[in-house]
């Protein structure tokens, strides 16, 4: 088969969470988005529409289940089922963010895995691949029986502190809890710079945590790197933990910008310098505060479709360096 009648068999669709990192996709591919109407019923339901063939063609769906979480993720599933009717050879979810990862495991009685719980969903529903960044817990991949590629984006994140001249034994990543040591050891191996652990623990019910510091952050620049930032409430108590224990300057990063409830409050008052965060969710105009820094990962997830679609490892992108492409 030639190239030409390979590309002619890719095609992409955005559904309603975050259409400009779908159009930067669609563009590093050079091609165009499928054209697919996405309304709504007079209750509610929502109700799509793919206005174009896709007979036999290899069909990549970019969709973040963000807020709101359960439209998104409805979206998703339906949009699965239109293309499995309408005959697409394979469906692939390109899922940037991926909502309902945080129950990935039973921590009280009586408490549902949610993360299993969508990945059923996705497969009943007829998903072929699922293509995704920066699991909340990298284990999730084990709750599918189809392939799941998993890409990192502490390269993307990497980039802006080196192109900032933040790197090197003067600087120190952070991890905020034991969790993300794994995450902050490779963003560490990037900057060429130490570790540190943030331990927490909390004395007792509704008690401030306690924070110690393992690891050597005085008179250090140090970056706080996590999968997520949501309410932000852990990351600037850590950051000032580090700043109490002599860090020079704090900056955060993490690749998805959830930012909840009181986050964007807490960043601006916080002491801060930067957060820099991916497009993998979108970020409305009213987050946009000066302290927060973006990089695209279109780069890095239209090389992941390229090379699925073309047979091609995977495995290269993960040691790849992505300029990101700072907004």
């Amino acid at each position: 088969m030639s190239e030409q009648n390979v590309d002619s068999k890719l095609k992409i669709f955005a559904l309603s969470s975050n259409r400009p990192l779908a159009e930067k996709i669609s563009q590093e591919l050079g091609i165009e988005l499928g054209k697919v109407a996405v309304t709504r019923f007079s209750d509610g339901e929502i109700r799509i529409n793919i206005e174009e063939s896709i007979r036999g063609d290899h069909v990549y769906i970019i969709q973040s289940t963000s807020k709101p979480v359960n439209d998104n993720l409805m979206e998703t599933l339906i949009m699965i089922d239109a293309l499995k009717r309408a005959s697409a050879k394979t469906v692939n979810i390109v899922l940037p963010y991926y909502g309902y990862a945080r129950q990935d495991r039973k921590a009280r009685s009586r408490e549902p895995i949610t993360a299993k719980l969508v990945a059923n969903m996705f497969e009943k529903a007829g998903a072929d691949r699922m293509l995704t960044l920066d699991l909340h817990a990298a284990q999730i991949q084990g709750f599918f029986d189809i392939p799941v590629d998993h890409l990192l984006g502490a390269s993307l994140l990497a980039n802006y502190f080196l192109d900032h001249g933040i790197s090197g034994e003067d600087t120190v990543v952070v991890s905020p809890d034991h969790g993300g040591v794994t995450r902050a050891r490779k963003l560490a191996e990037f900057l060429k710079a130490p570790l540190a652990i943030i331990d927490k623990r909390r004395p007792k019910a509704n008690v401030a945590e306690v924070m110690n510091i393992i690891g050597q952050v005085e008179g250090k620049t140090c970056i706080l790197i996590d999968d997520m930032i949501d309410t932000a409430g852990t990351i600037t108590l850590a950051a000032r933990a580090l700043t109490e224990k002599g860090a020079k300057k704090v900056y955060a990063c993490g690749t998805h910008a959830v930012l909840s409830g009181p986050a964007i409050e807490r960043l601006d008052e916080s002491n801060i310098e930067k957060v820099v965060v991916t497009d993998s969710i979108y970020l409305p105009e009213d987050k946009r505060i000066d302290k927060i820094v973006q990089v695209t990962v279109s780069e890095l997830l239209a090389d992941a479709i390229r090379r699925i679609h073309e047979n091609k490892s995977v495995s290269p992108l993960f040691e790849k360096k992505y300029e990101g492409h700072i907004d």
